[in-house]
């Protein structure tokens, strides 16, 4: 993988409906459910070989159920959007009142509109929406689920204190998080439950994805990530959009890396090194056989955007 991560432009990032998503199979995905604790669950596509994400199809989603209606968590590719409303009529058959999105990529987002009209009201960052609508501008609008307004997020917030969603017997936060996966990223943490979605800044499959054609930097990836430890406590249940459920300390090794492999770009940086330079010399190579799904593009795509957001404070 070359340069060319670098000028991937905003139509045709991971927010569009790309050849990765047409290639896969979606009758073959199923949604599995896991209950996390009280009213408090997780949904999982599995199968249908995802080329994006080789480790499930498509990004988690939460649910909150209980007498008092449904509270979602992102709403996965927009050709499963039956499959997940399916499974969460298996939790409950209650109104789906709110949807909150992580960040803007179509495996979090594309079915927005879906769940919109089955009643919910959506919420997200404000750069979230934002990103939504410029998209819906762009000349493959009509064919990107993500630039659909019916899917827009109609109540937005900035960074500052959590939205806090108070319903079966559960206090939800939306916690706004600094550019890091994206400029529009945040967790939500249930408090009884001491469960924390985190969306896709963190993840243990694959290197970490700084976008940042929609607004992700190396130092909100960062703070974000210290953000996300003070949000947890040892026994927290961290849930990532990919990969493998977390605890706090499992954050640490995470972080060291980052900064380790950003330190090492940046010398490489003062030496005057080029981007091509710096791939080459596979800086990320102490940490491959540790990190599972960790392929060339991946590291690659890690690399590139730490390069280029270090060279640019340089400058």
């Amino acid at each position: 993988m070359k340069s060319a991560w670098l000028l991937v432009g905003l139509a045709s990032a991971a927010v569009a409906t790309t050849a990765f998503a047409q290639e896969m199979d979606f009758n073959k995905v199923q949604i599995i459910t896991e209950q996390l604790g009280p009213n408090v669950y997780m949904l999982t596509g599995s199968g249908g070989l995802d080329p994006s994400h080789d480790d499930a199809a498509g990004g988690r989603i939460g649910v909150l159920a209980g007498p008092d209606g449904v509270l979602m968590i992102d709403s996965q590719y927009t050709q499963l959007t039956d499959k997940v409303l399916a499974a969460v009529r298996r939790i409950s058959t209650g109104p789906i009142r709110y949807l909150v999105n992580t960040h803007i990529h179509r495996d979090h987002t594309a079915g927005n509109a879906f769940f919109a009209k089955q009643g919910a009201v959506i919420f997200a960052r404000e750069e979230l929406r934002a990103g939504m609508v410029g998209l819906s501008k762009s000349a493959n609008a009509a064919t990107n689920p993500v630039a659909n307004p019916a899917g827009f997020p109609v109540i937005t917030y900035g960074m500052g204190e959590p939205v806090k969603i108070h319903m079966n017997d559960e206090v939800v936060d939306f916690i706004p998080i600094r550019a890091a996966h994206t400029g529009g990223d945040t967790n939500i943490k249930f408090e009884k439950a001491n469960v924390l979605f985190i969306g896709d800044f963190y993840r243990n499959y694959g290197y970490p994805f700084i976008d940042i054609n929609n607004g992700g930097t190396l130092q909100g990836m960062l703070e974000g990530l210290d953000a996300t430890m003070k949000s947890a406590d040892a026994n927290t249940t961290i849930v990532p959009g990919h990969g493998t459920l977390i605890k706090r300390d499992d954050i640490v090794p995470y972080r060291d890396m980052i900064l380790a492999v950003a330190g090492r770009v940046r010398q490489m940086i003062e030496q005057g090194k080029s981007l091509q330079e710096v791939l080459a010399a596979k800086v990320t190579a102490p940490y491959d056989a540790k990190v599972a799904g960790g392929t060339d593009a991946s590291a690659e795509r890690f690399v590139s955007a730490v390069y280029q957001e270090l060279k640019r404070a340089g400058k």
